[in-house]
């Protein structure tokens, strides 16, 4: 990204920004400031509609190059697991390099009946956060 570390990781450890960008996101309550938060987003796999209402948490701040966290997330019947890591990097021209990695578990309804658009959808969703997170850190300090 063309914005300087400081920038991005200050954006995608803020909840609340980060909340703007996440498709489907309709709440976020902060648990915990720094460290625990409630989100509640709307998610919809072809023909399947639901709401899922997750916890997320902070295992590991290393600012501002790594950070881990934790999400479990519950919609009737249905459980989504997920642990992230984030690393960011100074590239040469003063611009960030991010690597982001997450290992995700999802079981029941959804699991069984929407399996094989997961990956997909996952991919696009991914995408649109990715983006909009660009748009925001890369804009002037102003905006971001």
């Amino acid at each position: 990204m063309a914005a300087p570390r400081s920038r991005v990781w200050e954006f995608l450890t803020d909840p609340v920004a980060v909340s703007r960008c996440a498709p489907g996101v309709e709440s976020l309550e902060v648990v915990e400031a720094g460290r625990r938060f409630r989100a509640t987003a709307s998610l919809g796999l072809g023909s399947i509609k639901t709401r899922f209402t997750a916890d997320i948490e902070w295992l590991e701040l290393q600012p501002p190059g790594r950070a881990r966290a934790r999400a479990h997330g519950t919609a009737p019947g249905s459980t989504a697991d997920v642990e992230a890591v984030m690393q960011l990097a100074e590239t040469a021209d003063g611009g960030t390099e991010m690597r982001w990695t997450a290992e995700v578990t999802i079981q029941g309804t959804i699991a069984s009946l929407a399996s094989r658009m997961l990956g997909g959808v996952a991919h696009k969703l991914s995408g649109q956060f990715f983006d909009c997170v660009r748009q925001n850190v890369e804009g002037s300090p102003a905006q971001a």
